[in-house]
């Protein structure tokens, strides 16, 4: 009897790593993803099902320990779990009205890190990510050249990028030029 051929999924940008003297970039560890919609009477029920306090103010994050919900919009956040932890069995016990989706499968994460960071991405995309205007614990939808993101300053240096799984290579690929560029001027 024949055996079976097994497969292996490689996660995307596993083979990838770029530094420079400024700037490195690199695939982020794979986590889960909750794409979650809830109106505001809900917010308190699903943040105590999450564990982490879900922000009320654009461009805010939270966590709690590995956990951490992006602000998206009024009524949306991004939630990520760089543990590993299931969310939706404990979410599915709330009894408020809300929406919770895994997304794990669609998204990818960059980190880009080092002192020149914010300008590596900035070779890309519109947003002043000054510290003043764009603090650590920061994050937005916004956009990275043609493509749509989440962008997360997870630290004065060191930003998280979350895109499509289709548009990882596209992503990787502008930022490893603009970090030649950034680390040439």
């Amino acid at each position: 009897m024949a055996e079976p051929i097994g497969t292996l999924r490689r996660p995307a940008l596993s083979d990838k790593r770029a530094a420079r003297d400024t700037v490195s970039i690199k695939a982020a560890d794979p986590c889960l993803r909750v794409a979650l919609r809830a109106p505001r009477e809900s917010v308190a029920a699903v943040s105590t099902a999450l564990g982490v306090a879900l922000p009320s103010r654009p461009k805010m994050s939270g966590s709690d320990g590995a956990r951490s919900a992006l602000w998206l919009g009024p009524d949306e956040w991004l939630v990520l779990d760089q543990a590993g932890n299931e969310m939706l069995p404990a979410l599915a016990k709330v009894d408020a009205f809300h929406s919770a989706v895994d997304v794990s499968h669609r998204n990818v994460g960059i980190i880009v890190s080092g002192r020149g960071a914010a300008d590596v991405i900035n070779a890309g995309c519109p947003q002043d990510l000054s510290l003043t205007a764009f603090h650590v614990g920061a994050c937005s939808r916004t956009l990275l050249g043609k493509i749509e993101i989440v962008l997360w300053r997870i630290a004065e240096d060191e930003f998280r990028i979350e895109c499509w799984r289709s548009f990882a290579d596209y992503a990787d690929s502008l930022l490893r030029v603009a970090a030649r560029d950034v680390s040439s001027s």
